[in-house]
C-alpha cells in the first residue's frame, strides 16, 4: 500500500524542499517548525491544497512517513510517542559549530541517525536526503532509467524503512544505494566522499566505500 500522507517536521531548506517534490508527485503534507504553523502560511500556499501546517506533534501523527530534518541539537524535543512505530526519514548531519561537540561522533563511536533511533526508540529510522544540497532536491530529479541519474543513499536497520526512501527517491527522481544498517550511515555524513556530490549509483557506491570513519 502507498504511503500517501508525509510528515515533515523541520520546514527549512531541507524540510521544504521535499515538501516541494512530494506534492510534486501526489503526496498530502503535513509540515511543522519550531515557530508555529502560522509562520508557515506562505510555503503551504505555494504548496497547494494537498499541504497544511501544523505541530511537530501533529505533523507525527498525521504522517504514513515522517521526516525529521531538524538541528541534532534539537533531536530532545521530537514527539516521541507521536512517531512510535512510525517509519521515520533522518536528514541530519553533524555540524559540530552549530551543534556544540559531541564525544561520541567525535571519537567515531555512534552516528546521527544512531543518536535519532535513541531518542526514538521505537521509531523505524531511514537515512535519507542529508548529503544532497537542499536546491538540487527540485532541480535533479529525472526519470528512471534516465543515463547519468543521480543516486542518493540511505541506511536502516528496518527493512520497510528502507523500501520507503528507496520508493520515494525513486519517485521524486533519485536512484538509490543502501549503505546497510544505521552503523554504516556514517560513509554518507559530512566531509566523505559522498557528501554534496553528484554522482550515480555506481560512482556513489565506489565514495561510500573509500570513507574513513574520521575523516
Amino acid at each position: 500500500m502507498r504511503m500517501t500522507t508525509l510528515g515533515i517536521i523541520g520546514a527549512g531548506h531541507i524540510g521544504s524542499q521535499v515538501a516541494r517534490v512530494a506534492v510534486a508527485n501526489g503526496y498530502d503534507v503535513v509540515i511543522a517548525n519550531s515557530r508555529g504553523p502560522e509562520t508557515l502560511a506562505d510555503l503551504v500556499a505555494e504548496l497547494g491544497p494537498q499541504a497544511r501546517a501544523a505541530t511537530a506533534a501533529e505533523a507525527a501523527e498525521a504522517g504514513d512517513a515522517v521526516v525529521v530534518t531538524v538541528p541534532l541539537g534539537k533531536i530532545d524535543a521530537l514527539p516521541v510517542e507521536q512517531l512510535a512505530g512510525k517509519i521515520v526519514l533522518d536528514t541530519n548531519n553533524y555540524y559540530f559549530e552549530r551543534d556544540g561537540h559531541i564525544d561520541a561522533l567525535d571519537k567515531g563511536e555512534t552516528t546521527t541517525s544512531e543518536l535519532l533511533q535513541q531518542q526514538l526508540p521505537t521509531s523505524r529510522i531511514a537515512k535519507a536526503f542529508n548529503h544532497i544540497y537542499a536546491a538540487d532536491i527540485t532541480t535533479d530529479g529525472t526519470p528512471a532509467g534516465t543515463e547519468g541519474r543521480r543516486a542518493l543513499a540511505t541506511a536502516g536497520d528496518d527493512a520497510e524503512a528502507v523500501a520507503f526512501v528507496t520508493r520515494f527517491y525513486d519517485e521524486v527522481g533519485f536512484d538509490t544505494v543502501n549503505v546497510g544498517p544505521l552503523s554504516e550511515s556514517w560513509r554518507v555524513e559530512r566531509d566523505r566522499p559522498a557528501y554534496v556530490v553528484k554522482q550515480t549509483a555506481d560512482e556513489l557506491a565506489a565514495n561510500l566505500s573509500i570513507a574513513n570513519r574520521l575523516p
